[in-house]
This record gives structure tokens, C-alpha cells and sequence, in this order.
């Protein structure tokens, strides 16, 4: 059984936590979170410390006991330092740029593809053809990255396409060519 919802969380200095019945407010150099707690888990916070507390000893309390714990302490990350997915852009002629604030992407279609600015979320371009999308939501930083990747998904016999940056694509081989005994005959 996993134990990371008894994990206490240190609390940092330019960080404010305020618990208001049901719903955690969190709030830093960049931005505030609200993230609300389900009944069944109790939040204090002592001396710089936050812990989550079960009031009901069920499966369903026991197993949001951890998430809760995690997505508290990911939004005290995100709002000190923004959570960064960094994404490539692989092929000859493909590339990224920004136009305004949505992205622009040329990705071998007869079209370019659009992908408008999304509500706490920011985008970065370098080289041409690298993204780095960053926000202080962890979970929207990543579902964001997600639906920018799905625009061109990674060719498995080529690997051209939308990656995340270090990504190891398994690369299928092409195919073979018959051999020429066969013809001779």
C-alpha cells in the first residue's frame, strides 16, 4: 500500500496556503491555485507543515488520500517555478513559429495548423522547431503538450513528426526487398 498521502508537505516562505472548508487556495510569484478537497480528507496546516488527514477509513478516501497529497504539493511547485513540457518538431520542412500567441505549424499537410493560445498556459519557441509549453497546472501543462502532439503523431518508419524532447520512438524497419533467386529461374 502506498503511503504517500501520510508524506507531510513543507510549505515555502513565499508560498500562502489557505484552507476555506473544502477548498485550498494556494497562491505564489506566479499565480494561485484553488484545488478542491473531496469531505472525506481533512487539511491542516502547522508550522510551515500541510498533512492530509483521512476521516473515513474506506478503499475510495484511502486512494485519494495519496492524489490529493500530490496534486497539493504539485501546485505549491507550479506556483514558485512553472511546470515545463518541452516538445520537437522532427522532418525536413517541418517546423513552428508564433504568430501572436497561438502557434503556427508547418507539418508536411497541404495546410498549416493552428493551435490557438490556451487560458494559463504559455508558449516559447527555440531553434525553429522546439516548443516548450509551461504553466503553473501541472495537469494542464500536460494536456496541453499532449493535444499540441496529436496534430502531427510521430511516424513510426520515418519518425517525422511531434515528439516530446528525449523521446525514444521505436522506429519499425521497412520493407524488405525479395531476393533474386527466385527470378533467375
Amino acid at each position: 500500500m502506498s503511503k504517500i498521502g501520510e508524506k507531510p508537505i513543507t510549505l515555502p516562505t513565499e508560498v500562502q496556503f489557505e484552507v476555506k472548508g473544502d477548498i485550498c487556495t494556494i497562491r505564489g510569484k506566479e499565480g494561485e491555485l484553488k484545488i478542491s478537497v473531496p469531505s472525506s480528507l481533512k487539511v491542516a496546516v502547522k508550522d510551515q507543515t500541510i498533512s492530509l488527514e483521512r476521516r473515513e477509513e474506506n478503499r475510495m478516501t484511502r486512494s485519494l488520500h495519496g492524489l490529493y497529497r500530490s496534486l497539493i504539493a504539485n501546485a505549491i511547485y507550479g506556483v514558485q517555478k512553472p511546470w515545463e513540457k518541452r516538445l520537437e518538431v522532427v522532418g525536413t520542412g517541418y517546423n513552428v513559429r508564433l504568430e501572436g500567441e497561438n502557434l503556427v505549424f508547418k507539418v508536411g499537410y497541404s495546410h498549416q495548423v493552428t493551435f490557438p493560445k490556451m487560458a494559463g498556459v504559455g508558449f516559447k519557441i527555440e531553434d525553429n522547431n522546439k516548443i516548450i509549453v509551461s504553466g503553473i497546472d501541472k495537469q494542464l501543462v500536460g494536456q496541453v503538450a499532449q493535444r499540441i502532439k496529436t496534430i502531427k503523431k510521430p511516424d513510426v518508419y520515418k519518425g517525422k513528426g511531434i515528439k516530446y524532447e528525449g523521446e525514444k520512438l521505436r522506429i519499425k524497419p521497412g520493407k524488405k526487398t525479395g531476393t533474386t533467386e527466385g527470378a533467375a529461374a
